[in-house]
């Protein structure tokens, strides 16, 4: 089965008419974007945009051949022109199939918001998944007919990365899926910070008038199994991690910075990051971390390093001249030791969060400088255990390794 993106972008396309932002005005040449369009072996056309027609020219393909034209959000502003030659566009019902004479068949999937999603076979058997912008598959949790994986899966990862969540969650999406983001908006800088953010969630984006084999794999982006995040205070960092993560499903999520009960600033710091969280996670709280990566089970992102540290000096009571000398560095390295070493021997994905400290003021105590200086060995220590570093400044996630 042969299918060509006609267009990839959001309905309003990309860059937005009249939008004055930053991803707007970089949305140039490939980076452009025409409302999304899939024509399916040249038969099957899921959503009639505007200049379909001249897209298919332009991908080298044409619309003479289709014989069905399915929706699959409503559409908004004038009336889009049917091009001489084609049916009128329709929609099927959620959950009846239509069977095309060209061997395919087609499935209307439920949606939790206005549209429908199509699941299609193709008359060899393959099968993709095509979900409408802003919309995640409905009654999944009772049950659901999309459990085997599909070989190409098209869906809006920027915009409702818990669809791709969901459809992991119930094996839809397999490690073996293509997961191409369509509906692309103006919600992230187009190029390479697009690029870096879908690789993250094991998808990939391409340009309008791409045509791709459906069950040809070789482009699946491998998701890097251990990745640090480092920044400074409010840069960012942990809105960054979560970010990562947010397209699967059972992730577990390990706060190491206790309740600090009386704090009520703390307390608000911890009822905002809660609040960002997908519903779906799990948290516990812990610095007890060596157990939960030696552990199989779902992703791990550990916020954060910099509190773990802070409860391991306490222990090894680092923050006393005297113990510190007597045993207590000793005590130090060999807990740090024993965390890296479980990062590298980890079967989970892991995502965790630190501080970067040292770049700024030099602590006025020696204790300030010795927690200084133990952070900026840990972050060096599990860097090197893996695959992906990150440095957070002002939002902004610059790669320091993968």
């Amino acid at each position: 089965m042969e299918l060509t993106l006609l267009g990839t972008g959001a309905p309003a396309g990309l860059p937005r008419p009249d939008c004055p932002c930053a991803a707007c005005a970089t949305a140039l040449g490939a980076d452009a974007r025409a409302a999304t369009a899939l024509l399916v072996d040249g038969a099957l056309l899921l959503d009639l945009t505007p200049g379909a027609a001249f897209a298919a020219a332009r991908a080298g393909r044409s619309l003479s051949g289709v014989g069905q034209v399915l929706l699959s959000h409503p559409h908004e502003g004038p009336a889009v022109e049917v091009p001489a030659g084609l049916p009128q566009p329709g929609r099927v019902p959620d959950g009846r199939e239509l069977a095309l004479l060209t061997g395919h068949r087609v499935r209307a999937v439920a949606m939790d918001a206005p549209g429908t999603g199509y699941a299609v076979t193709g008359p060899e058997g393959q099968r993709l998944l095509y979900l409408p912008p802003g919309g995640a598959p409905a009654g999944l949790e009772e049950g659901s007919t999309l459990g085997e994986p599909y070989d190409m899966v098209l869906v809006d990862v920027v915009g409702r990365p818990d669809a791709l969540a969901r459809l992991r969650a119930v094996g839809a999406v397999g490690p073996t899926t293509d997961v191409v983001a369509v509906h692309l908006d103006h919600d992230v800088p187009p190029g390479a910070e697009l690029r870096r953010r879908l690789a993250a969630a094991g998808a990939r984006a391409v340009p309008d008038g791409t045509t791709l084999a459906v069950g040809a794999y070789e482009n699946v982006p491998d998701v890097p199994r251990r990745t640090l995040v480092l920044g400074g205070a409010r840069s960012g960092k942990s809105v960054e991690a979560e970010r990562r993560l947010e397209a699967f499903p059972d992730v577990l999520y390990v706060a190491t910075g206790g309740t600090r009960g009386g704090d009520t600033e703390w307390a608000a710091r911890v009822a905002a990051h809660r609040e960002r969280r997908p519903g779906s996670w799990r948290t516990t709280e812990t610095c007890d971390l060596v157990p939960l990566l030696k552990d199989d089970g779902p992703p791990l992102l550990i916020d954060c390093l910099s509190l773990w540290l802070t409860d391991a000096m306490d222990a090894v009571g680092a923050w006393d001249d005297a113990e510190w000398a007597d045993g207590g560095e000793r005590a130090l390295r060999e807990r740090v030791r024993e965390l890296t070493e479980a990062v590298r021997q980890t079967p989970r994905v892991v995502v965790a969060v630190s501080n970067e400290v040292g770049s700024g003021i030099v602590p006025a105590t020696a204790s300030g400088r010795r927690y200084r200086d133990e952070l900026g060995r840990l972050n060096a220590a599990f860097a090197t255990e893996c695959e992906q570093v990150l440095l957070v400044v002002a939002g902004q996630a610059v790669v320091l390794r993968g």
